[in-house]
Formats: C-alpha cells, sequence, structure tokens
C-alpha cells in the first residue's frame, strides 16, 4: 500500500514532501515491527543497537563514549542502558587499563548467544517483510545516504 492510502492524504505539496513523510512513516513502521521482535527476547531497540556495537568490537571492549558515538539513536542513555544489559548478564563492565576514569564493557557469551537467535529471528523477518532486491535495497541506500550528505 502506498504512502497516500497509508495515512488518507492525496495531496502533498511536493515528492520531496511526499518522500519525507513516506520516510518518518516507514521509520515508524520499521520501530514498530523491531519493538516486537526485541520484546520477545526482552530486549530494547536500543540495548539490541548496543549489543551489535559491542559484538562489532568483540573480543575487544568499548568505552561508553565510543558506544555512543556509535549508537543509531544519539538521545539513548547509554550508561544506563549498559547497567541493564548488565543486569541481565549480557555484558560485563570493568575499569579501564587505559583511563581509569573510563569503564570498558565487553559482551558475554550470553549476550553473543542472545544476538546469534536474534540474527536468526531478523533474518526470517526481513525475508517475509522487506520487498527489496538486494540491487534494489543497495540503491535505497544509496539515495538514503544522499539525502544525509
Amino acid at each position: 500500500m502506498g504512502i497516500s492510502e497509508e495515512i488518507k492524504q492525496e495531496k502533498f505539496k511536493s515528492e520531496y514532501e511526499k518522500a519525507i513523510v513516506n520516510i518518518i512513516f516507514t521509520n515508524s513502521w520499521l520501530n514498530q515491527q523491531h519493538v516486537r521482535l526485541f520484546k520477545e527476547s526482552g530486549l530494547t531497540t536500543p540495548q539490541y543497537n548496543i549489543l551489535r556495537i559491542l559484538r562489532g568490537q568483540h573480543p575487544n571492549p568499548a568505552t561508553v563514549n565510543l558506544l555512543i558515538d556509535r549508537m543509531i539513536d544519539k538521545s539513548s542513555n547509554a550508561s544506563r542502558i549498559v547497567d541493564r544489559l548488565e543486569q541481565k548478564g549480557l555484558v560485563k563492565r570493568s575499569q579501564c587499563a587505559k583511563d581509569r576514569r573510563a569503564v570498558d564493557v565487553l559482551i558475554s557469551d550470553m549476550g553473543l548467544q542472545l544476538l546469534d537467535e536474534m540474527d536468526i529471528k531478523m533474518g526470517e523477518w526481513q525475508a517475509s517483510n522487506i520487498n527489496l532486491t538486494e540491487q534494489e535495497a543497495s540503491t535505497l541506500n544509496t539515495l538514503l545516504d544522499k539525502i544525509r550528505e
């Protein structure tokens, strides 16, 4: 279904306005889908984001500042998210050897296992919900990057 049908708005001021509304609407739709998927595994979207960052760093630890720099949602409180992930046993914290004021965060084996399970769920979800070819997804990525230039 097109954006006009989804939000019941036939006319837009321009194709640019329509594209922006479509991006915002699609972002909301994707977020809702992710919230549902992550909730099944006891995670929030920011928690999932931090676990993915930590997996990318693994076996090296990351500082909270590095997590903040790499997070998708820059307004999230990374320290609080790390606290919750530590309580769940998904990450481990230790004092940074190079800077005693900093804290190193490392994904745990349990965190890595959870992400492996999430990868399967995400792959299944993408296969059944994202109606794009690999080439179309590549073109979309190029266009989205171009918007932010």
